[in-house]
C-alpha cells in the first residue's frame, strides 16, 4: 500500500521574522526526528520578509550541535503553509493570537512551543524570549527553553496523530 502524503506529520514553526527563534526551533526539531521519517519541518514569521537568511547567532548556536540550516530563507505565514501543516507552534501568546486572528479556519493547529512543558519559573506555556540584538546569551537560553520544549512536542504529536 502507498502511504499518501498526509501520513506524514508537517511541522511549523512560527515567530515573527523568522530569522532567529523558529529557524533555531526548526533545526532543533529535525535533529530530534532525524532517524524517523515521519515528520516535514519547516518555520515561517508573522511578520517575515521573504528571503532572508538566519540570524548569525541561531547559525552559530545550530552550528555548535552539528546542525547546519543549508538553503534556509525566511518566508511569512501563508494560507498555503498552513494548509499542508499538522502541527503549528507559535513562539509566544502574542503569535499564537495573531495566527488564530489572521486565520482562523487553521485554529486547530494552532499551539504554543512552550504549551506542555514546565520551564522552573516560568511556569507552563511560557513564550520564548526573542533573543535579537541581545548576544550570545540570550540566543543559548533560546536554545535550552526549546531543548526542554521539543521532547513535549513530540510526544504529544505522537499521541494525538490521527495520520
Amino acid at each position: 500500500m502507498v502511504r499518501k502524503m498526509s501520513a506524514s506529520k508537517s511541522v511549523v514553526f512560527v515567530c515573527t521574522g523568522n530569522t532567529c527563534r523558529s529557524p533555531m526551533a526548526e533545526g532543533l526539531f529535525r535533529k530530534a526526528v532525524e532517524t524517523r521519517g515521519d515528520f516535514k519541518v519547516s518555520s515561517a514569521g508573522i511578520a517575515a520578509y521573504p528571503g532572508d537568511r538566519p540570524n548569525p547567532e541561531t547559525v552559530r548556536f545550530l552550528g555548535g550541535r552539528g546542525i547546519t540550516l543549508d538553503g534556509f530563507s525566511s518566508q511569512p505565514v501563508s494560507p498555503e503553509l498552513l494548509e499542508q501543516a499538522t502541527h503549528v507552534f507559535a513562539m509566544t501568546s502574542g503569535h499564537l493570537e495573531t495566527l488564530e486572528s489572521l486565520f482562523p479556519e487553521f485554529v486547530d493547529k494552532f499551539f504554543l512551543v512552550c504549551e506542555f512543558v514546565e520551564l522552573p519559573g516560568r511556569g507552563v506555556a511560557a513564550d520564548v524570549p526573542d533573543p535579537i540584538g541581545m548576544g550570545k546569551k540570550a540566543y543559548e537560553e533560546v536554545g535550552k527553553t526549546l531543548d526542554q520544549a521539543i521532547p513535549t512536542l513530540i510526544a504529544f504529536i505522537d499521541q494525538t496523530w490521527q495520520g
